[in-house]
């Protein structure tokens, strides 16, 4: 599950900087791969999404930040 967890956080990370290049500069990163229509850009969306839905779920147990700092908050 760790490594889930890490390649999830890669993904966001990359997702976060397209996101950031759309923002600041109105460039979208799936232009490299043909477009928001093309089958790998779609695929990277889908990938990123799907990153941040684990995220979501698992962070709080897989994080040993998160899991370190619950317990010295107690």
């Amino acid at each position: 599950m760790k490594t889930l967890h890490v390649i999830s956080i890669y993904l966001l990370i990359i997702g976060g900087l397209n996101w950031l290049l759309v923002g600041l500069f109105k460039w979208d990163i799936g232009l490299i791969f043909g477009g928001q229509g093309a089958l790998v850009s779609r695929l990277v969306y889908i990938l990123v999404g799907l990153s941040a839905l684990v995220i979501l779920m698992t962070h709080r147990n897989e994080c040993s930040h998160c899991v370190s700092g619950a317990k010295t908050s107690n």
